[in-house]
């Protein structure tokens, strides 16, 4: 008789338990939606410096005399993250590199690509596989004039009551050639968060 009374009380609380467990529920969302989640750096804070640093970048008098009559070729330096936080900095780079080129005014050599190439060339040069007459040749690829390259740095602050954060974006254009900097711009985010305190 125990044996079914306690059979019968663990069904109905696993029961009970099936009932009350939470579904979860997936949706898509607006990607450019402000995100809040918390102080982070995030979705918002990405396209926030990506879209305005791009167009301070293309509506810089140097920038229209650059590719006034030519598209000039760049290449684009992997972000420094130089926050406490784990930030993927090439997202931005990648924000960066196709809004400009979307642009028609940059051409774009992709160097963190540049290994993957040279064994492609190789296979085609060495590999018996390729016709000879059609294979890509060393020696011909175009390389940058320019190279733009930046930082991303934080200070964060936080007592009781709230914390901040503050970010700072740079963003510069050097000439390879010259090693002049010929553009630079900066944006900055500040995100607080107020504390709440919990009582009757």
């Amino acid at each position: 008789m125990n044996k079914l009374m306690v059979a019968t009380t663990v069904g109905l609380a696993l029961t009970f338990a099936a009932g009350c467990a939470q579904k979860s529920v997936v949706r898509y969302g607006d990607a450019t939606a402000v995100e809040t989640t918390d102080i982070s750096f995030g979705s918002t804070d990405l396209q926030k410096v990506a879209g305005e640093m791009t167009d301070s970048l293309l509506l810089s008098p140097v920038v229209g005399t650059l590719t006034q009559n030519k598209r000039p070729v760049m290449f684009v330096e992997r972000i420094k993250n130089k926050t406490s936080e784990h930030i993927d900095t090439e997202s931005i780079t990648d924000s960066v590199s196709t809004k400009l080129l979307r642009s028609g005014k940059f051409r774009f050599v992709d160097m963190s690509r540049v290994e993957a190439a040279r064994e492609q060339m190789k296979f085609q040069q060495d590999g018996g596989m390729v016709d000879s007459s059609k294979a890509v040749q060393f020696g011909k690829q175009i390389g940058a004039e320019y190279m733009l390259y930046g930082n991303l740095s934080s200070i964060v602050k936080s007592n009781k009551d709230k914390s901040d954060v503050y970010y700072k974006f740079t963003l510069r254009l050097m000439d390879l050639e010259s090693g002049l900097v010929e553009w630079a711009d900066e944006t900055e985010i500040r995100k607080t968060k107020a504390k709440e305190s919990v009582g009757w």
